[in-house]
C-alpha cells in the first residue's frame, strides 16, 4: 500500500509522532488514492491490557488539498500498548482494512502500535545526554597483585597481564575459573583516562563475590569480590569518579546465583546453610527444587546458575524491599544505578519494585534492561513485558541499534538502519528513547574491530578463534569501519558506549575472546585520539546530547541525520561504501565546518555539496 494512505510517522496523517503519555488526543488521517470509492472510514483500536476494542468514526473533509478522513482518538487512561488499524467501506457496502501490510481482509491484518506510557514517570537525563564505558572488572587494570588462595572457586590467576583467557575447562570441568586480578583500585587509576575520552557512567559488569571470572554467578551480593578489593574501594571508586563527572552503573545479577554460593552452598563452601543442603536453610523458598537436592531449576540448564524464585518473600526483602536490601545499599554505598542482567527473566512486578526501590532511595538514580529486541513489544514466557510504559526501566541496552549499524558499515543499505531507527523511535516512549544504551559491542559479543574488518567466517575450531587475529587488509578496512561507526554512535541519540579496550583496537571472537585485557602501553593511539574527538564533540555540544533527529539522506552507502536542539544544529554525513560518493544537502547558512577535522566547506543556493571518501564521515557545523 502506497504511504498516502497512511504513514504514521508523517505529521500530515498522525500527530503527535510516535507514543504518547496516558489520556493523550491523537490525531488520524486516512487519505485514499480513490477517495470517492470510500465512503467510510474507521479507526478501531484494541488496548493490549484491557482487551477492550474502540471504534472511532473518522470524517471526510480536505486537508492540504486531498480528501481525507480525520478524526481525533483519546489515548487509555493507564499505560499499555494500542494496537490499530482503519476499517473502510467502499461504495458498493464491501469492507477492507488497512492496516501495515496494505489493504487486507480483517483476518489478515498487521495492526500499527501506539505505545501508552506513564508521562508523570520521571527519567534522569544524565545517562542518555553521555558517554558511557563498558568494563569487565577482571581484565581492566590491576593496581594491586593478589592470590586466590581461599577464595570461593577453583580459581587460577595468570602471571602476565598480556596473556590470552583460557577457552578451554580447568581439571574439574568448570569454565571461567582463570583470572587476571583486574581490580578497583585500577580502574580508579585510569579515572583521568576515562574522563579524557569523555565518560561520564562508568558501567561495571558484576563485582560481588563469584567462582567464575565473568562474576554473573553471584557467591555473596553484599560482599565485593576480594580479587577486586572492598566495599571501601568501591566507595572510594565512586567518589573520585563523581568527582570527575562520572557516575558508576552497577550489574543487578537478579534471577540467579550461582551453586557456589551463600544462598545455594552446594559445595560446601560457606559455613552457613545453604538451600541445596537442607530444606531447613533460610534460602530454601530462593529456590525451585523438583527433586531435592539433585534436580532444580537453573538459567537456560545451567546447573552452577540455580534460578531463584522471585515470589519469595525472604528474597524480596533481600533483594529489594529491606531497609537495607542489595538495592538500596550499594547506591548508598555510592553507585548512581543498576542495570538488570536478563531483564525479560524478571517478572514486570519485581522490576516496578526495584524502579520504587530505586526512585526511594535515589530519585536521580537510572535503572537499565538487558534487551535484545525492540524492548516496548517484547513477548517474554507468554507475556507481554512492560519495561518502557513508566513504572518499570528508565531504558534498555540497544542491541537492534547495534545490529542495524553494523549491516550498514558492512554494506547494507542506510534505508535499512534508518527504518530499524525510526521504528524504535515511534514505538519508545522519548524518554526511553534517549535514554537508550547504544553500542558496537559488549562481552557478550564479537569485538567490533574483528566483526567490521573480517573477511568471510569466523574459523570454525575454538582453537583457531582464540588464535586469530586481522590480517592487514582485514584491519585496515575494520578500523575504517569502527571510525565510522563509532561517529554514528556518538551522534546518535541516545547513551554511546564503549567497550573497554574498543578504542584501543582489541579483537577478538566470542566469550572469552572478546574479554582479553586491557593492551596498556600496547594501544592504537590514532583510534583512542579518534574516540577522544568525538568524546568531547559529545560532551560540548548540547545538539548531541539531546537534540531531535532528523534524516536528510539515507541511501545506498550513503547516510545523513541532523540533531537540533536549542542553540545548535549538528549533521552526521557518513558514506559506508568502497568507493567516493557525493552527497549534497540541504543547508541554511553560508558554510559549513567538519568539526572533526576542522575542514571548511561553502553552500550555494541553500545546498551544501560534499565529496565523501569511503567510510568517511563528517560532523558538521554551521560556520
Amino acid at each position: 500500500m502506497s504511504t498516502c494512505w497512511f504513514d504514521p510517522r508523517s505529521a500530515f496523517h498522525k500527530t503527535p509522532f510516535g507514543a504518547v503519555t496516558t489520556g493523550a488526543v491523537v490525531r488520524f488521517r486516512v487519505a485514499p488514492e480513490e477517495p470517492a470509492a470510500v465512503v467510510r472510514c474507521t479507526l478501531l483500536a484494541r488496548d493490549e491490557f484491557s482487551d477492550v476494542w474502540t471504534e472511532t468514526p473518522l470524517a471526510p473533509e480536505t486537508a492540504d488539498g486531498r480528501a481525507v478522513f480525520s478524526g481525533a482518538y483519546t489515548a487509555p487512561d493507564a499505560p499499555t500498548l494500542v494496537w490499530y488499524h482503519f476499517r473502510l467501506t467502499w461504495a458498493d457496502g464491501s469492507e477492507s482494512c488497512c492496516a501495515q501490510n496494505g489493504l487486507c481482509a480483517w483476518t489478515e491484518v498487521q495492526p500499527w502500535q501506539l505505545t501508552v506510557y506513564d508521562g508523570a514517570a520521571f527519567t534522569p537525563d544524565w545517562f542518555g545526554r553521555g558517554v558511557t564505558y563498558q568494563i569487565f572488572p577482571d581484565r581492566f587494570r590491576r593496581a594491586q597483585p593478589r592470590a586466590v588462595a581461599g577464595m570461593v572457586g577453583c580459581r587460577t590467576l595468570h602471571a602476565r597481564w598480556d596473556e590470552a583467557p583460557d577457552y578451554l575447562p580447568n581439571a574439574a570441568g568448570e569454565y571461567c575459573t582463570d583470572f587476571f586480578g583486574g581490580d578497583l583500585a585500577g580502574i580508579a587509576e585510569k579515572l583521568d583516562y576515562l574522563a579524557s575520552l569523555g565518560v561520564t557512567t562508568i558501567y561495571l559488569n558484576p563485582i560481588f563475590e563469584a567462582a567464575a571470572n565473568h562474576r554473573y554467578n553471584t557467591a555473596d551480593y553484599r560482599r565485593i569480590d576480594p580479587l577486586l578489593g572492598t566495599e571501601d574501594d568501591f566507595r572510594a571508586l565512586c567518589a573520585q569518579a563523581r568527582a570527575r563527572g562520572i557516575r558508576i552503573l552497577l550489574d543487578g545479577v537478579f534471577n540467579h546465583t550461582g551453586s557456589d554460593s551463600v544462598y545455594f552452598n552446594q559445595n560446601g563452601t560457606y559455613p552457613s546453610l545453604g538451600a541445596a543442603q537442607s530444606r531447613e536453610s533460610p534460602y530454601a523458598d530462593w529456590y525451585r527444587f523438583t527433586d531435592f537436592p539433585n534436580e532444580y531449576d537453573a538459567w537456560w540448564g545451567i546447573r552452577t546458575l540455580p534460578a531463584v524464585e522471585e515470589t519469595s518473600e525472604s528474597y524480596v526483602n533481600f533483594i529489594v524491599d529491606g531497609e537495607d536490601s542489595v538495592v538500596r545499599h550499594w547506591l548508598r554505598a555510592g553507585a548512581s544505578g543498576w542495570r538488570l542482567d536478563v531483564a525479560d527473566e524478571l517478572p514486570d512486578w519485581f522490576i516496578a519494585k526495584i524502579r520504587r526501590a530505586v526512585a526511594q532511595e535515589s530519585p536521580d538514580a537510572f535503572l537499565l534492561g538487558e534487551v535484545w529486541e525492540d524492548g516496548s513489544n517484547k513477548i517474554a514466557y507468554s507475556q507481554r513485558r512492560r519495561y518502557l510504559l513508566g513504572g518499570e526501566t528508565h531504558g534498555l541496552m540497544n542491541y537492534p541499534f547495534r545490529s542495524a549499524l553494523l549491516a550498514y558499515l558492512r554494506g547494507g543499505d542506510a534505508r535499512d538502519f534508518r527504518d530499524a531507527m525510526e521504528t524504535l523511535r515511534e514505538h519508545y516512549p522519548a524518554p526511553a528513547y534517549y535514554s537508550a544504551m547504544n553500542f558496537l559491542s559488549t562481552h557478550d559479543t564479537p569485538r567490533i574491530l574483528t566483526a567490521l574488518g573480517l573477511a568471510g567466517e569466523a574459523p570454525a575450531d575454538k582453537g583457531e578463534r582464540a588464535r586469530s587475529l586481522l590480517n592487514g587488509e582485514e584491519l585496515y578496512r575494520g578500523l575504517a569501519r569502527l571510525r565510522l561507526g563509532a561517529l554514528v554512535m556518538f551522534a546518535f541519540p541516545g547513551s554511546p558506549t564503549i567497550y573497554y579496550g574498543d578504542e584501543a583496537g582489541m579483537q577478538g571472537f566470542e566469550d572469552p575472546f572478546n574479554r582479553g585485557t586491557y593492551p596498556w602501553g600496547r594501544e592504537d593511539h590514532a583510534l583512542v585520539a579518534w574516540f577522544a574527538r568525538l568524546g568531547a564533540l559529545r560532551r560540548s555540544c548540547a545538539a548531541l546530547q539531546s537534540g531531535g533527529i532528523e534524516y536528510l539522506c539515507a541511501d545506498g552507502p550513503l547516510l545523513a541525520f541532523a540533531r537540533t536542539a536549542e542553540g545548535g544544529r549538528v549533521v552526521a554525513a557518513c558514506n559506508a561504501g568502497e568507493t567516493d560518493a557525493t552527497l549534497t544537502l540541504p543547508w541554511p547558512g553560508a558554510a559549513a565546518q567538519d568539526a572533526l577535522t576542522g575542514r571548511r566547506f561553502s553552500a550555494r543556493d541553500g545546498a551544501l555539496a560534499l565529496t565523501l571518501a569511503p567510510c568517511e564521515g563528517m560532523l558538521l557545523l554551521g560556520s
